[in-house]
């Protein structure tokens, strides 16, 4: 059958020997990596193609995302998948030819964490000019704590050194290096933390591109100077740090002023400041001369005579302009009274005119509101009388006129 075919076909390529271990270069296609941690691919050449598969438990163990297009070296064992009838290789081991995995894993990793924002300038700290007290993540016996702690003591003996013991070497260095950094966030008990370790190969250093230690770092609110390897060596720890030292000694040099630089620069404040206080001395003293030979000091009284004249001069020329005006307006009072006066009634009966009224006061100012027998009164310059009417007529005193 079909089944038996397979299988004795598996059972022959599995017994060779030459198939169980084979090295395979070939370029990826076709590459699926599964929700189930499994890697489907093809690898092809120019000429030939052969489908491939590495399980979950190898593909945990790469340092590396493989993509297609990209020339790999696989090394696995050649078998049979019965229900298909597909020979394929089954890779146990995967690298990218003519590049080291721990290089590719490491620029792979750079970029991943750098599209974060993960090394971005804005977010790095100021590094203290003077901290006391400096906290040191590293191994305790290597050379690196030596040589921070005997450069520091040299520099600036007052500086304060706390090392926190830390794996640096190893899969357990990152969550190591991890722990010292919290522990130092958690007690706020430096200024200052330096992180590192001596040189060695990019697998020795390879615990200080741990993403996880990236992102605690970048977290941290205290200033983190990165101290890992040579000045050649760069890994994710200096990226992201707030200031990347080439070697543990440089690290100490950057972290702590020179003593005697720092004492010279004390001596120049000094010299700047009692500088501007003889300047600000001698300002004083000047303004103190000028104004102690003032006239205000030496004869108070001139300055007072003079505002007394002024004010007498202001009272004489506001005396005369209220003079001025006033005679003014009495005189511009007096003709307006004088008019009034000459159209007063009082002056019309003066010159033998009469006022006549009827019973009720109303002036009578025609012949027409009169009539025989009516009661009226006039009113004259100097009196009054009280009348009645017995004849009344039209015209004029002396001439012709007409009864009505």
């Amino acid at each position: 059958s079909v089944t038996q075919l397979n299988q004795y076909l598996k059972g022959v390529l599995e017994s060779d020997l030459n198939l169980r271990n084979i090295l395979v270069l070939g370029e990826i296609s076709n590459l699926t990596i599964h929700g189930s941690g499994h890697i489907y691919l093809r690898l092809k050449d120019e000429t030939g193609v052969i489908s491939a598969v590495m399980f979950r438990s190898n593909a945990a163990k790469l340092r590396f995302r493989p993509e297609n297009g990209m020339k790999v070296l696989a090394r696995g064992s050649i078998s049979i998948f019965e229900k298909t009838g597909v020979y394929q290789l089954y890779i146990s081991e995967l690298k990218q030819d003519g590049i080291g995995d721990l290089y590719l894993a490491l620029e792979q990793l750079k970029k991943q964490l750098a599209a974060a924002g993960i090394f971005a300038e804005s977010h790095k700290l100021r590094i203290p000019p003077v901290p006391g007290r400096i906290g040191v993540i590293t191994s305790p016996t290597g050379a690196a704590v030596r040589d921070i702690i005997h450069i520091t003591g040299r520099r600036f003996p007052l500086a304060e050194i706390i090392v926190y013991p830390a794996i640096v070497q190893g899969e357990h260095a990152p969550e190591s290096l991890i722990q010292g950094i919290e522990y130092f966030e958690q007690t706020q008990s430096v200024d200052l933390i330096i992180i590192g370790r001596g040189g060695g190969s990019l697998e020795d250093l390879w615990g200080f591109n741990n993403p996880d230690l990236a992102l605690a770092i970048y977290n941290c609110t205290i200033p983190t100077i990165s101290a890992v390897g040579h000045e050649t060596d760069y890994t994710i720890c200096d990226l992201v740090a707030d200031l990347r030292a080439p070697t543990p000694s440089g690290a100490a040099e950057l972290a702590v002023p020179e003593k005697e630089e720092l004492l010279l620069g004390i001596s120049r404040d000094q010299k700047r400041l009692l500088a501007a206080l003889s300047k600000k001395m001698q300002h004083s003293r000047d303004l103190y001369e000028r104004y102690a030979k003032a006239r205000i000091l030496h004869d108070p009284k001139a300055f007072t005579d003079k505002p007394y004249l002024m004010l007498d001069h202001l009272t004489g020329r506001l005396k005369t302009s209220f003079t001025a005006g006033y005679n003014k307006q009495a005189h511009l009072l007096s003709t307006q009274l004088a008019k009034l006066d000459a159209l007063s009634p009082l002056k019309v009966l003066k010159r033998g005119f009469s006022l006549t009224c009827d019973e009720k006061g109303k002036v009578i100012r025609s012949i027409r509101h009169l009539k025989k027998d009516d009661q009226i009164s006039l009113r004259l310059n100097d009196g009054g009388a009280r009348c009645k009417i017995e004849e009344v007529w039209k015209g004029s005193i002396n001439g012709e006129r007409t009864e009505i």
